[in-house]
């Protein structure tokens, strides 16, 4: 992976792709796998933010979502307060039979990000296949129960 090429990540998820748009368009939802967001509405311009990080240091991330399709792609823009650079996220939903669905992660334009360790490819790309590849899965496994 070259440090221009998005992060791409693509997982089979046991759930209904309308179970999965809910978990990625609901706030109290996505409190519960994702990150704490004060106030999310899934509409095309809608701006939220929310703070991560690790030990050492904690960003506010602001988003502002770009493209939305019921139940079929959901695209924000992912920058930084105080930091140049923007970054893009998208999640695609695909139909896969038995009730499952398809998530495509990507997310693209990392590089434009200041070169500091935080912000290596490397960290987004262990995020976020902890974020796609296990609590996704498990927050939806616990609404079946």
């Amino acid at each position: 992976m070259t440090n221009n090429e998005p992060i791409v990540i693509e997982r089979v998820l046991n759930a209904p792709v309308e179970r999965i748009w809910k978990a990625l368009t609901h706030q109290k939802d996505m409190k519960k796998w994702y990150f704490d967001i004060a106030e999310f509405k899934p509409e095309i311009g809608f701006e939220f933010e929310f703070k991560g990080g690790n030990e050492d240091r904690i960003y506010i991330h602001h988003c502002k979502i770009t493209e939305l399709v019921v139940n079929r792609r959901l695209k924000y823009s992912w920058r930084y307060e105080g930091y140049d650079g923007i970054s893009f996220v998208t999640f695609e939903l695909f139909d896969e039979n038995g009730g499952k669905t398809r998530l495509k992660l990507t997310h693209e334009g990392i590089e434009t990000f200041p070169n500091l360790p935080d912000f290596a490819k490397h960290n987004f790309l262990q995020g976020w296949t902890h974020i796609i590849g296990k609590s996704l899965p498990e927050f939806l496994e616990s609404q079946t129960a």
